[in-house]
């Protein structure tokens, strides 16, 4: 570990406040840019979190040197025992029920939230090391954390497009206009997996899950072929 966070690495009050203060800090950088996203977690949702875990931290640490200096001759008595890992244990079970609140099924078959969820759990366990005082991994895992989730991003939506499966949620005028879809995907040489048509829709709709083939896999081509039908309102491709 890095020497310049050894006085630090004490348990008194300035650092309680420093290790806190780190904590919120550290919640507010990722729930920032959360929030400019819309997500369902933002801002205020991320520092909480991040003081709560913290606070579970610093109170385990709490009893452990209050049970080795004031109440000494009670646990002596009574024989207590202490385990370090219950309070933050009950911290990462907690964000569990948060997390499985963002993550939501939409239309098109879709479920949106995961990366909210999983960043609620890496803010969690950030602030767990920043209540402990492990300034180092709090430091490190902040710097990787806003690296996923902003600059990862457009890069994951860039190499899902490169890719040869694609979905696509079509509008058209009449449920019998599935066959034509169908036949002008197949005139690309992509082979479909699966259609869901959503009957109680108006207008009506499907969902086409298929995969090009290696000479024509171009998403753009593939939109424009299905778009110029003329049975064919609006078409679109969902990226998860």
């Amino acid at each position: 570990m890095l020497p310049f966070f050894d006085p630090l690495r004490q348990f008194t009050f300035g650092s309680l406040v420093l290790r806190l203060l780190l904590a919120l800090a550290s919640g507010g950088v990722i729930g920032y840019g959360r929030s400019k996203k819309n997500c369902a977690a933002g801002l205020r949702t991320y520092m909480l979190i991040s003081l709560g875990a913290a606070l579970s931290i610093a109170i385990t640490l709490y009893e452990y040197q209050m049970l080795h200096s004031a109440w000494a001759e009670t646990v002596a008595v009574v024989g207590e025992k202490f385990d370090a890992s219950r309070l933050a244990a009950q911290a990462v079970t907690g964000i569990g029920f948060l997390g499985a609140g963002t993550i939501l099924k939409v239309a098109h078959q879709q479920v949106k939230g995961l990366t909210t969820a999983t960043g609620l759990f890496a803010t969690v366990c950030m602030s767990l090391a920043a209540g402990a005082g492990f300034y180092e991994c709090v430091l490190t895992v902040l710097l990787l954390t806003v690296l996923v989730l902003n600059v990862m991003s457009p890069l994951e939506i860039l190499f899902k497009r490169r890719l040869r499966n694609i979905t696509l949620n079509v509008e058209m005028n009449d449920v019998e206009d599935v066959s034509v879809i169908t036949e002008a995907i197949e005139a690309q040489h992509a082979q479909i997996y699966e259609i869901d048509v959503e009957r109680t829709k108006s207008p009506a709709s499907a969902i086409f899950i298929l995969q090009m083939s290696r000479s024509n896999s171009s998403h753009s081509g593939m939109l424009s072929a299905v778009a110029e039908l003329g049975c064919v309102r609006s078409v679109q491709e969902l990226i998860s």
